[in-house]
C-alpha cells in the first residue's frame, strides 16, 4: 500500500460522452487528452505530499522554474488497454516504475516510491476509463513525468519537483496494420554517449535527437538510426525504438544496453518471448558494416523497431550518404509478425500471460 493517499477531485465540467465518443472515432496519437490528471509534489525537508486526482489544467510556472532553464525533466510512456470483460489493464507497469526512479536518480531528482507511480497510474485509468478506444488497436496512454518545479536559478539539483500524469486516447498507431518502415542512419549526429542519459528517458535525450530525425524525413526517411558516439560503428537505437535483427539460422540479436541505450519495455518483452519459443537470443553489438552486408548476402532474414507507442515496426530499407540497402522482401518478416501478435494478444487480455506481466485495473 501507497503511504500518502489520494485525494479525489473530479472534474466540475467532464466533456459530454456524446463528445468524447466522436473524439474516439478516430483519436489519432497523443491529440486527445482525458478530463483528469494525477498530481504529486515533492519539497526537500517533507518528501511527497499532496497527491491527488483533479481535473486536467494549464499549470501555472514562474519564469525561474528550475526546469525551464536546467532540463531536470523526466518522464514514461505506458498503456492501459481496454479488456475482452470491458475492464483495463496495465502491461507491466513496474518496469516503468523501475525505470522512472533510475532516470530520476541520474538526473538528480528526487526518485518517486515506486508504488506511488504505480498507484498514479491506476487512479487515473479508473477515473478516465470510458476514454479508452472500444476499436480495434486502441488504448490509453498514459504519460507520467516530473519536472523540477523550484523557482531559482543557479547550477544544482532543485529542492522541488512536481510529478504529474496525464492520459491520452489513441488509435491503431498504423492503419491497415504495420508497413515497413525506411531508416536513414545519422553520420553527423549521435544520441548518446558512454556516461550521458542514454539510459534515463529525459527530454534532452528526445529534443537532441530532433535535428537529426528531421535530416531522415528531408531524405524521404521515416525514422533516424543512431551510431555509437565513440566508432560511429555499432548501431544502437532509433530516436525512440529499440532494434532487433533475425538471421537465417533462426537467431535473434539486439544491442546491447551498456548505458547508452534505453532499457525499453517492450525490447525486454520481445526478448523474453523469442526464448520462450526456443531461440538463440543474443545481446551483442551490431556493426553498420556488417547489418548492410548480412543484409545484402541474405543471412539477415528480417529486422525491426520495437517501442511502447509502435509496438512492433517491421525495417525495411536503410539508407545512408553511401548506403542503400533492403531487408529481406523490404516488407514485415514472418517472425516479426508473429512477435508483433503474440505481444498484443497478453496486451490485450485474449491470450494466456505465463509471466504474469498484465495488471488488471477493474
Amino acid at each position: 500500500m501507497t503511504a500518502l493517499s489520494f485525494a479525489i477531485e473530479e472534474h466540475p465540467a467532464p466533456l459530454a460522452a456524446n463528445a468524447r465518443a466522436e473524439k474516439l472515432v478516430s483519436p489519432g496519437f497523443g491529440r486527445v487528452f482525458t478530463d483528469h490528471m494525477v498530481s504529486i509534489r515533492y519539497t526537500e525537508g517533507e518528501g511527497w505530499h499532496d497527491a491527488k486526482v483533479t481535473a486536467r489544467v494549464p499549470l501555472m510556472l514562474d519564469p525561474a522554474t528550475a526546469v525551464l532553464h536546467y532540463a531536470q525533466e523526466i518522464f514514461e510512456g505506458l498503456k492501459a488497454y481496454r479488456t475482452p470483460e470491458g475492464g483495463a489493464a496495465l502491461f507491466r507497469p513496474e518496469m516503468n516504475a523501475r525505470r522512472f526512479a533510475d532516470s530520476a536518480t541520474r538526473l538528480a531528482m528526487a526518485p518517486l516510491p515506486e508504488e506511488l507511480f504505480l498507484e498514479s497510474c491506476r487512479r487515473l485509468v479508473s477515473i478516465d476509463r470510458d476514454w479508452i478506444p472500444e476499436s480495434e488497436g486502441g488504448s490509453l496512454y498514459l504519460r507520467p513525468f516530473m519536472i523540477a518545479s523550484e523557482a531559482f536559478l543557479g547550477v544544482k539539483p532543485s529542492s522541488e519537483y512536481l510529478y504529474l500524469c496525464i492520459a491520452s486516447s489513441v488509435g491503431a498507431y498504423f492503419k491497415g496494420g504495420p508497413t515497413s518502415v525506411t531508416l536513414w542512419i545519422s553520420d553527423e549526429f549521435t544520441r548518446s554517449a558512454p556516461g550521458g542519459t542514454g539510459a534515463a528517458k529525459c527530454g534532452g535525450n528526445y529534443a537532441a535527437s530532433l535535428q537529426a530525425q528531421a535530416e531522415a524525413i528531408r531524405e524521404g526517411c521515416d525514422q533516424v538510426v543512431f551510431l555509437d558516439a565513440v566508432e560511429r560503428r555499432w548501431i544502437e537505437e532509433l530516436g525512440g525504438m529499440n532494434t532487433f535483427f533475425v538471421f537465417d539460422d533462426g537467431t535473434l540479436q539486439t544491442p546491447p544496453l551498456g548505458g547508452t541505450i534505453l532499457p525499453g519495455v517492450t525490447r525486454d518483452s520481445l526478448l523474453t518471448l523469442a526464448a520462450d519459443q526456443g531461440m538463440t537470443v543474443r545481446e551483442e553489438p551490431y556493426a553498420i558494416d556488417q547489418w548492410e552486408a548480412d543484409a545484402r548476402s541474405g543471412r539477415l532474414r528480417e529486422a525491426f523497431a520495437c517501442g511502447t507507442a509502435a509496438v512492433v515496426t517491421p525495417i525495411g530499407r536503410v539508407r545512408g550518404r553511401d548506403r542503400d540497402f533492403t531487408i529481406g522482401n523490404g516488407g514485415p518478416g514472418l517472425l516479426t509478425e508473429q512477435l508483433r501478435t503474440q505481444l498484443t494478444d497478453i496486451q490485450r487480455c485474449t491470450a494466456p500471460d505465463p509471466h504474469g506481466w498484465v495488471e488488471r485495473v477493474f
